[in-house]
């Protein structure tokens, strides 16, 4: 059975795969707005729709074998994201993708599980102390170390990649002191029949199972077949973490279309009111007041910021991407237009695609009139608006933080 048949492309790489190819805007020109979703909504409402927000993975056995107990992890088991890696100690690829790992851990303690598997290309050139390095960490396991040695050999593999049999054997003599281990139980260890024999199998598995290269990643039990940085994993992860926050019912009504609303966003840079248009656009108006008592928008960043254009902001997963599990129709009144700055609306890619994700124009928009549903104007702090750091996220940019909405408080006159 060929690895190839059993590759399985998420909707929600694809998602990331369009949005990478969103291209900066031309100074001359009115920057569209741009959200790609997983799939336009069956409307079980005439007004919104609730969407199955992750797919269900595809049918069929699996080439690799379940998580266990005897699988080396870290995270919690109830995390969003579980990546199952398969990995060489002695490859570089595998070095840097360690790194990346490390800092998706740090910042998503509780969302990100990570799953170590060894595949010691030991037939590869360059590779002949894979094998050694991967029984080292095993060994050390046997103390309660297991982790310990498998970032320093990670972290350090410049030393030790080029040493000698008995060079490296030293070395990894030196490592255990440093880890606080007892280096001579650690060398017993490795001579273990059960630990070679784990190793061994290890590589065995991957070369008959086809594993084409390592880093390997499986991403909940999915095949990754994309990049591995930063960039494109923080994204994804941010969005399973998402998934778990949204809802699987489009809001109830929580308003009086005949009752007054002001908005108070408080932001990292100052307040924001703003005026809601209950009558013209009662769906819109509901909808960001339900989310805004739930918690929603609190802490979410100002994610695309254009000065001279619009400030966009409402996903919590801080991609650009995320949507609260549902979509509800535009709403498109006659009097009201993008003829000022301040104006709020709703971000979409067409009709019945609003969800969370609303933007402040900076400046008269008309080209977007009809386009997007205007929901509120802003009655003060276009100051604060005008503060925010600019940014304009780009696949693989390096991007200043985006300045926070720390909390929403809804008035009702």
């Amino acid at each position: 059975m060929k690895l190839t048949l059993l590759k399985k492309t998420l909707l929600l790489f694809a998602i990331l795969l369009l949005a990478a190819c969103t291209s900066a805007p031309e100074a001359v020109a009115t920057p569209t707005l741009q959200v790609v979703i997983p799939t336009v909504p069956t409307a079980s409402e005439p007004n919104c729709g609730a969407i199955e927000t992750i797919p269900t993975p595809l049918s069929g056995d699996s080439l690799f074998p379940p998580i266990t107990d005897e699988d080396m992890v870290r995270g919690p088991a109830d995390a969003a994201t579980t990546f199952l890696v398969y990995a060489d100690y002695q490859d570089p690829a595998s070095a840097a993708f360690h790194e990346v790992v490390q800092a998706l851990l740090e910042k998503y303690p509780a969302e990100l599980r990570v799953v170590y598997r060894d595949f010691p290309m030991v037939t590869n050139p360059g590779h002949e102390k894979a094998g050694h390095a991967a029984r080292a960490a095993h060994a050390a396991a046997m103390q309660g170390k297991f982790w310990e040695m498998h970032d320093l050999l990670f972290m350090r593999q410049a030393e030790w990649t080029a040493l000698g049999g008995d060079e490296f054997a030293a070395w990894l003599a030196d490592a255990a002191e440093e880890l606080g281990m007892d280096s001579g139980q650690l060398a017993e260890d490795m001579a273990l029949p059960e630990i070679v024999e784990q190793v061994r199998d290890a590589f065995v598995f991957g070369d008959e199972t086809g594993i084409p290269f390592t880093p390997f990643l499986l991403i909940n039990g999915d095949i990754h077949d994309n990049l591995v940085d930063f960039y494109t994993l923080d994204r994804i992860v941010a969005l399973y973490a998402l998934a778990e926050r949204q809802f699987t019912v489009c809001p109830p009504q929580v308003i009086d279309s005949d009752k007054e609303y002001l908005a108070r966003l408080e932001t990292e840079k100052g307040e924001i009111v703003i005026q809601f248009y209950p009558q013209e656009a009662p769906i819109a108006v509901n909808n960001f007041i339900f989310l805004a008592e739930e918690g929603w928008f609190d802490g979410v960043s100002f994610h695309r910021v254009l000065p001279g254009y619009f400030a966009e902001t409402g996903d919590p997963s801080g991609t650009g991407q995320g949507h609260p599990g549902y979509f509800f129709r535009n709403e498109i009144s006659p009097s009201l237009s993008f003829d000022r700055p301040g104006v709020v609306a709703m971000k979409n890619v067409g009709e019945g695609t609003n969800g969370s994700q609303f933007f402040i124009t900076y400046a008269p928009m008309p080209s977007y009139d009809g386009e997007y549903t205007i929901f509120g104007q802003v009655l003060q702090g276009m100051d604060v608006l005008e503060a925010l750091t600019p940014r304009d996220p780009q696949f693989g940019e390096v991007l200043p933080t985006g300045d926070l909405l720390l909390k929403v408080t809804i008035e009702e006159r």
